[in-house]
């Protein structure tokens, strides 16, 4: 391995970490919040709400993130309607909102399923009592079904902030200059293909086991009552 290549890769491609966590904060942020939803919309009552849930995990699983990426950047900036609202345009005009978009309903589909299973998983019991109790829908999510549900979620959750995390690299196809974007232009200088992207992947190995550390460590406080009565 070239060390002076590597060195000047350890530098070029910092400067990418910045961006690539922020992808990854506000991507996990909005499909989470978008992932409840459609989670609650899964096991509500109403068939229409359980249809248009399921139809939005299929669509969003089913199909390759990069193709997604691509629809979003260069399929709708074609449409005369996008191109001439200014809100739809600064999100998919720009490749960085674009791709945190992408990102977010991408990942948003995967945590519904995810937390679709940790609320099944609620014990029935427990609900019937807290209506017994008296409590209503709101509270009895709020303090039974929630944290119930996000205790059995949370190990397969920390598995899709991993891919979010590797996810973000295709950002760098739509001009997003994170990680993998600023290995790409060094090795276009360099052709030093080896040294480059075996210091980027590094990078992503060292940000996904920070994540699994942090991940691990809320988990364990989220279960430290089951642990001590044991």
């Amino acid at each position: 391995m070239d060390l002076e290549i590597a060195q000047r890769a350890v530098t070029t491609i910092t400067k990418g970490v910045t961006v690539t966590l922020t992808l990854v904060g506000i991507s996990v942020a909005i499909g989470f919040c978008l992932g409840l939803c459609l989670a609650m919309m899964r096991v509500s009552s109403s068939r229409l709400l359980q249809k248009i849930a399921e139809y939005y995990s299929a669509i969003f699983r089913g199909t390759p993130l990069l193709v997604q990426l691509f629809l979003f950047y260069y399929g709708l900036g074609q449409f005369e309607f996008v191109r001439n609202n200014p809100v739809l345009w600064w999100v998919i005009g720009g490749g960085l909102n674009c791709a945190i978009l992408a990102l977010s309903l991408n990942t948003a589909a995967y945590t519904s399923e995810i937390l679709r299973g940790g609320l099944m998983s609620v014990p029935v019991g427990l609900i019937e009592a807290a209506k017994a109790a008296g409590m209503s829908r709101a509270l009895r999510f709020r303090r039974i079904e929630f944290p119930l549900a996000i205790r059995q979620a949370l190990p397969a959750y920390s598995n899709e902030l991993i891919l979010v995390v590797k996810g973000t690299s295709l950002a760098s196809t739509i001009t997003v200059m994170e990680i993998t974007g600023h290995a790409k232009r060094l090795m276009s200088q360099t052709y030093a293909i080896f040294e480059i992207f075996a210091i980027a992947g590094l990078f992503y190995l060292v940000i996904n086991t920070l994540l699994v550390l942090v991940v691990r460590r809320i988990e364990t406080r989220l279960t430290r009552y089951q642990t001590a009565s044991r």
